[in-house]
C-alpha cells in the first residue's frame, strides 16, 4: 500500500512540475535542428534556459503529452513557460515567421543582394525572371526556407497581380500587353515616390506614347548605363542623354525593351488609371514632386524655376 502511494504521490508531483511555470526571465527563440529527437532537444531547450530540468521534460512529455512528435524550426518561448506548454509549442509547428521587405522601385540585382542577406534563409536564389517581374512587399517566412521559394513567391505574385489589374484597365491606352503595362509602371516608380502624383506622372508618359513623342525619362538612361547592377553614382551628362542604349528613351522611340525595376502594385495601378490630363511635361519642383505642363512653355517656365532653386541651394551650401 505505502508503495502504490508513493507511486502516485511521484507521479502527481511529476504532472504538477511538469505543468508549473519555469525560471526562463524572458522569451527566448531556439532554433531545433532536423532529426533531432526529444532527449536531444529537452537538452538543448535546458540548455538555453527554457526548461530548468531535461529530465524531467522526458518523463513529462511520455506520461502526460499527446504523442504527437517534436517538430524542427525556429520557435519563440515566452518566459515563465512551463515544460509542457514548451512541449506544445514544438508539437503545434508554429515557428518564428521572419519579415523581409522588398521597397518599390529595386532592381532585380538589389532584390538578389537583399535574398542573399536574408537571415535564416539557404540556398542561392537561383535564376532570376526578366527585370519588373518581381512584385515588391512584405515576405513572411520561416528558417531553413528556400531562396529559391522566396524567389518564386515574388515572380508568382506580380504575374498574379499583374494580370488582375491587367483585365481591369482603363479603355483606350496605348499598351499592348501585360509586359508593356510592367516596363512604364517600373519608369513611373522611378521617376516619383509621391503616392498623390503617381498617376500623372503615368498620364503623362501615356500621353507622349499616344502622340508618338520620345518619354524622355532619366532613369531610363541610368539603367542603360549600368543594367540595375550598380548606382549610377553621379549626375546624368549630355553625352549620358545621349548614349545610344536600348533604354534610353532620349534617344529610342517607345518603350524600353525591359523593365527598368520591380514597381508596386501602385505604380501599376497608376499607368492602368492613368490621370485624365494632358500634360506633356513634368520637372522637380523643389519640393519632392514635381511641376507639370501641358506645352514646351510651360515646361521651360517651370525648368527656369527649378534651376533658380538648384542655384539658391548650391549658394546656401557654400
Amino acid at each position: 500500500m505505502v508503495a502504490v502511494l508513493s507511486v502516485v504521490g511521484a507521479r502527481w508531483w511529476l504532472e504538477n512540475a511538469y505543468n508549473a511555470p519555469g525560471s526562463l526571465a524572458q522569451s527566448q527563440t531556439l532554433i531545433i535542428p532536423k532529426g533531432a529527437g526529444p532527449a536531444t532537444i529537452a537538452k538543448d531547450l535546458q540548455a538555453a534556459g527554457v526548461i530548468d530540468d531535461n529530465r524531467l521534460f522526458r518523463w513529462g512529455l511520455k506520461l502526460f503529452g499527446d504523442r504527437k512528435p517534436l517538430r524542427a524550426g525556429e520557435y519563440a518561448f515566452p518566459a515563465a513557460i512551463s515544460p509542457a506548454a514548451a512541449a506544445l509549442i514544438l508539437q503545434s509547428g508554429r515557428t518564428v515567421q521572419r519579415r523581409l521587405t522588398f521597397a518599390e522601385g529595386l532592381t532585380r540585382a538589389e532584390v538578389a543582394s537583399t535574398l542573399a542577406a536574408a537571415a535564416g534563409a539557404i540556398g542561392a536564389a537561383g535564376p532570376l525572371p526578366q527585370e519588373g517581374w518581381l512584385l515588391p512587399e512584405t515576405y513572411h517566412y520561416a528558417f531553413g526556407d528556400s531562396r529559391k521559394a522566396l524567389l518564386k513567391r515574388m515572380h508568382d505574385s506580380m504575374i498574379s497581380l499583374a494580370d488582375k489589374l491587367w483585365v481591369s484597365r482603363a479603355p483606350g491606352l496605348p499598351i499592348k500587353s501585360v509586359g508593356e503595362a510592367i516596363i512604364l509602371a517600373s519608369i513611373v516608380e522611378k521617376e516619383t515616390g509621391v503616392a498623390s502624383e503617381r498617376s500623372r506622372v503615368a498620364a503623362v508618359f501615356i500621353n507622349r506614347l499616344k502622340l508618338g513623342m520620345r518619354l524622355q525619362s532619366d532613369p531610363t538612361v541610368i539603367y542603360g548605363l549600368t543594367l540595375g547592377e550598380k548606382p549610377l553614382g553621379r549626375g546624368l551628362t549630355r553625352a549620358d542623354l545621349q548614349s545610344r542604349t536600348p533604354y534610353n528613351t532620349y534617344v529610342i522611340k517607345g518603350l524600353p525593351p525591359t523593365a527598368i525595376a520591380n514597381p508596386g502594385r501602385a505604380a501599376l495601378e497608376a499607368v492602368l488609371h492613368p490621370a485624365d490630363s494632358k500634360d506633356l511635361y513634368f520637372v522637380a519642383d523643389g519640393t519632392g514632386g514635381h511641376a507639370f505642363a501641358r506645352t514646351l512653355k510651360g515646361h521651360n517656365a517651370n525648368v527656369a524655376k527649378w534651376r533658380r532653386i538648384e542655384r539658391a541651394r548650391k549658394k546656401k551650401a557654400n
